[in-house]
C-alpha cells in the first residue's frame, strides 16, 4: 500500500471510541430520544441544554481527579483562559439551577447530550456517549431519592433493557466513620481504594498501623464484607452500633429505601453494598447503579450530590442519575430498527401533484420526491408505495 493509499484510508477512518450513527442507527437513535424526553417532562423534568465547551474551572469544580482526567482541554484563543470540553453535564445542568433559575422550590431538570472523554471507561466504552440524565434540586428527603431511582428504572423500561438489577450504597456510611476515626486524607484515600477493591488483608494489614481503637478498626475492617440482600442492613446494624449519628443517619436512609423498594418494586433485584462508595468525591448520600446479567459494567447511576451548588454561590440538596442512551440500545430487547415507510412521487411539474404532496407530507407520510435522471426508483428510496395518477386524480398505491 502506498503512502497516498494509507492518506486516503485515514480520511475516513474515526478515532478510537469516536462513532458515527448511519441512518438506522440514527432513527433508533432519535425516536428513543423523543420518547425518554417526552416521559421526563410528563413527570415535570423540563429539558436544558447545556454548553459543549466551557472555562474548565466551572466544569470540573468540585467533581474530583476522574473528571478532570477524562476532560479534553484546550486554551481560548479570545481569553487565553484554559477550556474543557464536557465530559459530563450534571455539574452543569446544578450550576443552571444554583446560578441561573435560583428557585427556592424543588426543580426538575433533564438533559440529553454528546459528552466527550479522554479516555475508554464507564459506559460500553465508547469516548463519545450520548448522556441522558434527570436531575431534583432542592429537596432533601428520602422521597426525592426514590422519585430519581424510579425515573431510572422506567427509563430502562422505556428503553426496552430487560432484568434490571439494583446496587445500593450510601457514601456518607464510610465518610461518617473516616470522621470519627479523624483520618486525614491520604489515610482516607488508602482506605477508600482498598475498600472499592474489596482487598480484605490488605485493609486490615492498614489498620494494623493506624492509632484507633479496636471497635474503630472492626467497623472499617466490616465494611468490605457488609452486601448482599437486605439481610445486609440488619448486619450493619449490629456492626455498626457503636459507630456516631452520621453513620447511623445514612443506615436509616438505607433502610427507608429499601422499605419503598420492597412496596413499591416487589419484584426488582436490589443488592446492597456498603463499600459501595461511586463518585465519593461529590455524592453525598444514596448512591445506586443499574446491572444487567452479561454486561459487566453499570448501565446506568446516580445519587445525592447536596450543597454541590454551592462552588456556584448556592448550596442546593441535589439528587439526579444518568446514563449513555447508546448502550442502552446495545442491550434493549426492542430497539429493531423500524425503517419507515415511504410514498415515491414522480418528477413531473404538476400543481396538482405539488398539493397532493404537501397534503400527505401534513399528514405525516414520508414522501421522496423523484429527481430527474436519477438511477433506482421506489424500491432504492425505500417507498413501499407510489404516487400515481388514476382518472385525473392523484392517488397513492402500492408498488407493483
Amino acid at each position: 500500500m502506498t503512502m497516498q493509499d494509507t492518506a486516503k484510508m485515514t480520511r475516513w477512518m474515526l478515532p478510537d471510541g469516536i462513532e458515527e450513527a448511519l441512518p438506522s442507527q440514527a432513527r433508533v437513535l432519535e425516536n428513543l430520544r423523543r420518547r425518554l424526553l417526552d416521559n421526563f417532562s410528563g413527570r415535570g423534568y423540563d429539558m436544558v441544554m447545556t454548553p459543549f465547551i466551557e472555562y474548565l474551572d466551572a466544569l470540573l469544580a468540585g467533581t474530583g481527579q476522574e473528571l478532570d482526567r477524562q476532560t479534553f482541554k484546550v486554551t481560548d484563543a479570545i481569553s487565553g483562559h484554559q477550556m474543557g470540553i464536557r465530559a459530563d453535564m450534571t455539574l452543569q445542568a446544578a450550576r443552571i439551577d444554583a446560578h441561573q433559575i435560583k428557585q427556592d422550590a424543588p426543580v426538575r431538570l433533564c438533559y440529553m447530550g454528546t459528552v466527550l472523554r479522554t479516555m475508554k471507561n464507564g459506559f460500553a466504552g465508547s469516548r463519545a456517549p450520548l448522556q441522558v440524565g434527570a436531575e431534583l434540586y432542592g429537596h432533601a428527603g428520602i422521597e426525592s431519592d426514590m422519585e430519581i431511582l424510579e425515573l431510572m428504572l422506567e427509563m430502562l423500561s422505556i428503553t426496552g433493557v430487560m432484568n434490571v438489577h439494583i446496587d445500593l450504597g450510601h457514601v456518607g456510611i464510610f465518610r461518617g466513620l473516616a470522621v470519627e476515626a479523624g483520618l486525614d486524607k491520604q489515610d482516607e484515600q488508602i482506605l477508600f481504594d482498598a475498600l472499592q477493591r474489596k482487598a480484605i488483608p490488605e485493609i486490615n494489614n492498614f489498620l494494623k498501623g493506624l492509632s484507633l481503637d479496636a471497635g474503630m478498626k472492626e467497623r472499617f475492617s466490616a465494611l468490605a464484607d457488609l452486601n448482599g440482600g437486605v439481610e445486609t442492613l440488619q448486619r450493619a446494624r449490629d456492626v455498626l452500633s457503636g459507630a456516631g449519628p452520621g453513620v447511623q443517619s445514612a443506615l436509616r436512609e438505607m433502610e427507608q429505601i429499601s422499605g419503598l423498594l420492597k412496596q413499591r418494586l416487589p419484584d426488582l433485584p436490589v443488592h446492597y453494598d456498603l463499600a459501595e462508595l461511586r463518585g465519593y468525591a461529590y455524592q453525598t448520600g444514596l448512591v445506586f447503579a443499574a446491572f444487567v446479567p452479561g454486561y459487566g459494567q453499570e448501565i446506568a447511576r446516580g445519587g445525592r450530590y447536596d450543597d454541590i451548588g454551592s462552588i456556584f454561590g448556592r448550596a442546593r440538596p441535589a439528587t439526579g442519575f444518568s446514563a449513555d442512551l447508546k448502550t442502552l440500545i446495545q442491550l434493549s430487547s426492542n430497539s429493531s430498527d423500524e425503517i419507515p415507510d415511504g410514498i415515491f412521487a414522480p418528477a413531473i411539474d404538476d400543481e396538482a401533484l405539488q398539493d397532493r404532496i404537501r397534503e400527505l407530507r401534513q399528514q405525516d407520510e414520508r414522501v421522496v420526491v423523484e429527481l430527474p435522471g436519477q438511477q433506482g426508483g421506489a424500491v432504492e428510496a425505500g417507498c413501499e408505495r407510489i404516487l400515481k395518477q388514476v382518472e385525473g386524480a392523484w392517488q397513492v398505491v402500492a408498488v407493483l
